[in-house]
């Protein structure tokens, strides 16, 4: 097989998610006649055929499906290298990618990395954080399209290096009518007998508390299912049911918006974060400055609430 072009990569890409060379030709400012002779060459060039027609257009071969999950990988690797390569050009002397989950980018991880690039010492570094669900995450680590993660501890992190992050506790978030809001706290098993509002399942905090019901043995009914703890908080404010939720993205200021947060019981509530990376000896001086620092924050949070006791309120 010969050396695949990244632009005919492209252009395969683009017929397939459009199903038609000639609406491909349309967005990618090309004639159809162009397009149809680079498929040509890509496909003589694989060997096998990669596109079939049907009525309503043409949709990818077996082998073409095959093409076309690789072609997506090696396009937004090209496309990372063309951005890194520009930042360099623009004076910028290090870039890490880093992927988080949800929790983390909603709690603590974008401020940690804000003070990193306040320091005028990291100031020809550069950081992209992009969310990822955690099984995500890893493989991208795995694979090496990224530097660092920062997702929960209790992922499978085989193969990887870690390092402890920040801790976080769930809780229920109810509105301050429900029976839960006069509770000071409560077990997971309490709220059963109401009815929540869901993140997809696909998420760390859901998949916990779907395995959670399990164990317990009583089903996790949901009135709503939403995309992010906001929506979810602007849910329970509704009215439509209770929320578990990190407490730690909870605004203090919601008490007065009619909101109460209760701390839960359960052992698998207190939550620890970790930081990933493939190996740590191979991570670029960048990255290795940006987790010296994360784990520095990390460090201080730790020494900050051994100085001041907690105490659970059921107000937030």
């Amino acid at each position: 097989m010969r050396d695949l072009d990244i632009t005919s990569l492209r252009l395969f890409v683009a017929v397939c998610e459009a199903r038609s060379i000639a609406r491909a030709a349309e967005l990618q400012h090309m004639v159809p006649s162009a397009i149809s002779k680079r498929l040509a060459q890509l496909a003589d060039s694989v060997g096998v055929p990669l596109l079939q027609r049907q009525r309503r257009g043409v949709v990818p071969t077996d082998a073409g499906d095959m093409l076309l999950q690789h072609a997506r990988g090696m396009l937004a690797g090209a496309d990372r290298l063309a951005r890194d390569m520009a930042s360099y050009g623009r004076g910028v002397k290090g870039q890490v990618r880093m992927l988080a989950s949800v929790s983390s980018i909603a709690e603590f991880l974008p401020d940690d990395i804000a003070s990193f690039l306040q320091d005028r010492a990291h100031a020809e570094i550069r950081v992209d954080m992009e969310e990822s669900l955690s099984r995500d995450l890893v493989r991208a680590l795995r694979e090496g399209t990224a530097a660092l993660g920062v997702c929960w501890d209790a992922a499978d992190l085989a193969g990887l290096q870690t390092r402890p992050y920040r801790r976080d506790h769930l809780a229920v978030v109810a509105h301050a009518s429900h029976p839960i809001a006069a509770l000071p706290s409560c077990s997971f098993a309490q709220t059963l007998a109401y009815e929540h509002v869901g993140l997809p399942a696909t998420t760390a905090v859901q998949s916990m508390l779907i395995r959670a019901a399990a164990i317990i043995g009583q089903p996790l009914n949901y009135r709503a299912v939403v995309s992010s703890f906001d929506a979810s908080l602007r849910c329970v404010r509704a009215g439509l049911g209770i929320a578990v939720v990190p407490r730690e993205t909870v605004d203090p200021a919601s008490s007065g918006a009619g909101l109460r947060v209760v701390p839960l019981t359960d052992a698998w509530a207190l939550r620890q974060f970790a930081i990933c990376f493939r190996d740590a000896a191979a991570l670029s001086p960048a990255a290795r400055l940006l987790l010296a620092h994360l784990e520095g924050r990390a460090a201080q949070q730790k020494n900050l609430k051994k100085k001041t006791p907690s105490t659970h309120k059921s107000r937030a």
